[in-house]
């Protein structure tokens, strides 16, 4: 793989993982507050924020559909990992501190990401047939025109 390709493939993840540590070296003074709703908008944030670096991890893996059941597992392990080196940078911040629930949001945000991602590709790679609710007979597949249940049109 070339330079090229290999920067073009790991680029989205080395943005989210900037952007993510810059906002982790947010002191807690300068945080802002979002009242009521501030656990989860913050929260809420971990979630989505790993979730974008684990498919991007994804897809930094995978460029050329080899062992995709590895780049799946593996994207999650390094987006858990990441959280958890993130984890423990916040603790040099001033006002911050690792939190292990933190860990685990980010965790469930990274799995879910790819749980989607996973059920999306399984939906759209099936044939345009299936998805529009035509089902072939099973006893004529060298036709793919969809059938009445008589078996003509």
């Amino acid at each position: 793989m070339s330079i090229f390709n290999l920067l073009r493939h790991w680029l989205p993840a080395i943005l989210l993982m900037a952007a993510i540590f810059a906002f982790s070296s947010i002191p807690s003074a300068e945080m802002p507050h979002f009242g009521v709703w501030d656990f989860l908008v913050k929260k809420g944030g971990h979630a989505i924020g790993y979730g974008m670096l684990a498919l991007a991890y994804r897809y930094a893996l995978h460029p050329n559909n080899r062992r995709p059941a590895l780049a799946w597992v593996g994207a999650w392990l390094l987006a858990v990992l990441y959280s958890a080196g993130d984890e423990f940078h916040q603790s040099f911040v001033p006002g911050r501190h690792p939190s292990g629930l933190d860990v685990l949001i980010d965790a469930a945000g990274a799995g879910a990401a790819l749980l989607l991602a996973m059920l999306y590709r399984t939906k759209s790679s099936r044939p345009l047939a299936h998805n529009a609710g035509f089902h072939s007979n099973s006893s004529s597949k060298s036709s793919s025109s969809p059938k009445s249940p008589s078996g003509s049109i």
